[in-house]
């Protein structure tokens, strides 16, 4: 986008003559170059050009969000994480699996981050690893621009189940990002798993973190043996995951964020052709993979709990309701009676956060009351074995 901006200016700059050597100017080492900016006649209009310039491209570089994700077509293309470290148990690794050194920041509104919330509590973790949740709706990150993301309440009661940031003091995640990279560029999303001793971020791409939750940890957690990706299931839960994702998990995200009606709709078959697809394979066994609880079923699980409430509705994908696919419907009650999981779910925050947040979609706000559907009513996914 800088190219674009940078060559718009220069086609339209007028041609005047000037002395004004700028050969040391202090932007020359700016991110964005800004190659015209050291000629020999850069007169002092270029010179004012140039520093409105600067601010533009650090507004460009610094305010980024899902919503800003969108190709020339009109669809949603979401952008890959940054942070990618792994904790390992690897003696020479430099983040190792230690107890009470990690902390983990969420969001209860987001699924990405609620599949860690919930690997923490199956796994028998929230004792070594400390977690808190940022505020549900986004507002503005600093007085210096107008990108509005997390942030964090002043105190415990200014919102029910969000806390201040006690470890950095940090009003806002984007501020965590500026702690961990001074030059980050990309986008202030959760999870982030954070490093208490060394002051940094780890990772912050969810299925990674919960894949390190999972086996890197077993020494000092609770539920060793709870093995959320076995090794004979792995390459099925792989094949799950890859469809689940592009076409449920993101596949909302790219029906709700779509600019055009084109991009909707092939979003939309894509949705509703993969739930008739997890329609059927549940019709016939208990889990996604077979009938046991595995990574795929938490992946899942955490699009289906929002689907009714929030996705079906703020997103446009109302072509049918979850509770009209009856092994779908009780496959999630299912997974939501599951213990240590209905804990992570805050519907308020969840509806709070989607209906508040994207003024571009819903520009008034307006949460709508319903369909508060009961996920702890009995089920009849126990009619298969274990």
């Amino acid at each position: 986008m800088h190219e674009f901006i940078e060559s718009c200016y220069l086609s339209s700059l007028p041609r005047f003559k000037s002395t004004f050597p700028l050969s040391d100017f202090c932007y020359k080492d700016y991110p964005y170059k800004l190659p015209f900016i050291n000629q020999p006649h850069f007169s002092s209009l270029h010179f004012r050009y140039a520093i409105v310039m600067v601010g533009i491209l650090h507004l460009v570089r610094m305010a980024r969000s899902s919503m800003d994700e969108i190709s020339n077509t009109g669809a949603f293309v979401r952008s890959a994480s940054t942070f990618r470290n792994w904790i390992s148990r690897d003696p020479n690794s430099q983040f190792p699996p230690e107890s009470g050194r990690y902390h983990i920041y969420v969001s209860y509104a987001c699924p990405w981050a609620s599949r860690c919330l919930a690997y923490l509590n199956i796994k028998g973790l929230n004792k070594a690893i400390s977690f808190s949740a940022v505020k549900p709706i986004f507002e503005r990150t600093k007085e210096s621009d107008e990108y509005k993301g997390w942030v964090f309440p002043d105190s415990e009661t200014e919102v029910p189940g969000a806390e201040p940031d006690r470890l950095n003091g940090a009003k806002s995640i984007r501020e965590l990002y500026e702690i961990a990279s001074a030059n980050y560029t990309g986008k202030y999303t959760v999870p982030v798993l954070w490093d208490k001793k060394l002051k940094t971020i780890v990772n912050n791409e969810s299925s990674e973190i919960i894949r390190m939750l999972n086996t890197e940890f077993n020494n000092i957690a609770e539920n060793p043996s709870f093995d959320l990706y076995p090794a004979d299931l792995k390459a099925l839960i792989d094949e799950t995951n890859e469809w689940v994702y592009d076409s449920i998990n993101n596949g909302v995200y790219k029906c709700g964020f779509a600019k055009k009606q084109e991009p909707h709709n092939e979003a939309a078959r894509q949705l509703f052709g993969a739930l008739d697809k997890c329609e059927n394979i549940l019709s016939k066994q208990r889990y996604i993979c077979g009938n046991t609880l595995t990574e795929a079923d938490i992946r899942l699980f955490v699009t289906l709990i929002r689907f009714d409430e929030v996705y079906a509705v703020h997103f446009k994908c109302n072509k049918k309701l979850l509770h009209e696919y009856p092994n779908l419907f009780n496959y999630t009650k299912d997974i939501f009676q599951i213990p240590g999981i209905s804990s992570t779910v805050n519907m308020e925050h969840i509806k709070l956060h989607y209906y508040g947040s994207h003024p571009s979609i819903n520009p008034f706000g307006i949460v709508p009351v319903g369909p508060n559907i009961d996920y702890s009513a009995p089920h009849d996914r126990e009619r298969f074995s274990a």
